[in-house]
């Protein structure tokens, strides 16, 4: 017989655990549980990203994003101070290298004071350099809230403390429909009256099993790090970031002091031939394939293939990467990056070939559907559980 649940949140990365966490804090005695196809939680995208906590700068005022972003930067940090996780604050400063950026470095002020990130500061090059003496530009915006934790640690920490069964090891097979959901996993079934999808890099193949029609896909982007060797990395005190090209949906190289003290620089974003398809793995003929027959695929990279090119070309070329680290830190050397680890992002693409730039949440029958949930979804995880959990709540008792 199967197990019979009231929810089950698909997927045991940092947003479905804290789904799951607010699911369970809202309501005691809820049978509850999460199922992973991997041996454990936070393989992916959790385990994968920099670490940076982040404050709601770079996000559309109003926007599901930006709201999300800033409540959950606050939610992070006491979770982590609560539970002794490894935290590591300093701020960051995004820097102008040349005049022409100005304007844009305005709105990013502009933006982020909407949207209530607290301390924004515009500064000039000298107290630039007082905040990190070996950047290079001609202004800055200092953000004081911006620090860097160990996502992975805080996943793993929600996973333990869960008031339901963490079942690893367990892909989804098959999805049956009816009064209750039916979920056939790692050769074993169980039910639920709801089901949640944080499938990450797989959500909309989980959505089309639960019969659901999404009209986004998920197409893969690599994005690949180096670290400093122990002389460049005195050069960066905490987080260094470029001001970002508006035409492109990327933040762009930057540097990121870890909490293990190590500096990381990037990540450029390169096409993934898989959706998990790190810098060593092997391609995804299949996903490569799946990918060729979406429409907006194409589209995509009709309205990106010259920025897409350049990123390509810097994943190929160290010292075109270093050429782009040294434009924020203009005393790095090709021979100061060292192999560090890649992350692939879920990026969900319109059928007209469109980023979607916001957090996506669709409702099917038993089903809630976390469809596009790019950065900074590990910042906001703890709000978007919360917010997920209201509508899980809301569909319980309807």
């Amino acid at each position: 017989m199967s197990v019979r649940y009231d929810v089950v949140v698909v997927g045991a990365g940092i947003v479905g655990l804290a789904t799951a966490r607010a699911l369970a804090a809202r309501l005691p005695g809820l049978a509850l549980a999460v199922i992973e196809k991997e041996p454990e939680p936070a393989t992916h995208q959790t385990g994968h990203n920099s670490g940076v906590l982040h404050t709601g700068l770079y996000y559309t005022p109003g926007s599901l994003r930006a709201e999300l972003c800033v409540s959950g930067h606050r939610a992070m940090t006491e979770f982590c101070q609560e539970m002794g996780l490894p935290f590591r604050g300093g701020g960051k400063v995004v820097v102008a290298t040349a005049e022409a950026q100005i304007p844009r470095l305005e709105e990013l002020q502009r933006r982020g004071t909407l949207n209530g990130v607290q301390g924004l500061r515009r500064i000039g090059p000298g107290e630039l350099r007082e905040l990190e003496p070996h950047a290079g530009g001609v202004a800055a915006l200092a953000v004081p809230g911006a620090a860097s934790v160990d996502f992975a640690a805080v996943a793993r920490r929600i996973a333990a403390g869960l008031a339901g069964d963490v079942r690893t090891g367990a892909p989804l097979e098959a999805v049956e429909v009816a009064e209750r959901v039916r979920l056939h996993a790692g050769g074993r079934s169980c039910e639920a009256r709801l089901v949640v999808n944080c499938g990450g890099l797989h959500s909309d193949r989980v959505a089309r099993l639960a019969g659901a029609a999404p009209e986004v896909r998920i197409v893969p982007f690599r994005g690949e790090y180096y670290r400093l060797g122990e002389r460049a990395a005195a050069l960066c005190r905490s987080l260094i970031y470029p001001v970002p090209d508006p035409t492109f949906p990327f933040l762009g190289v930057h540097f990121t002091r870890r909490v293990d003290g190590t500096v990381e620089v990037g990540p450029n974003a390169v096409l993934a031939l898989g959706r998990e398809h790190y810098r060593d793995g092997r391609p995804n003929l299949g996903d490569v394939a799946e990918m060729l027959r979406f429409g907006g695929f194409w589209r995509l990279v009709a309205r990106h293939w010259r920025a897409g090119g350049a990123e390509f070309w810097r994943s190929r070329i160290r010292r075109a990467y270093a050429r782009s680290a040294r434009a924020l830190v203009p005393e790095v050397r090709g021979s100061d990056l060292l192999p560090g680890g890649a992350g692939v992002r879920a990026q969900a693409v319109g059928p007209d070939g469109r980023l979607l730039d916001d957090f996506a949440i669709q409702e099917s029958p038993g089903f809630v559907h976390v469809l596009n949930a790019p950065s900074p979804a590990a910042t906001a995880s703890l709000a978007i559980g919360d917010h997920i959990a209201d509508l899980v709540v809301r569909r319980l008792d309807s």
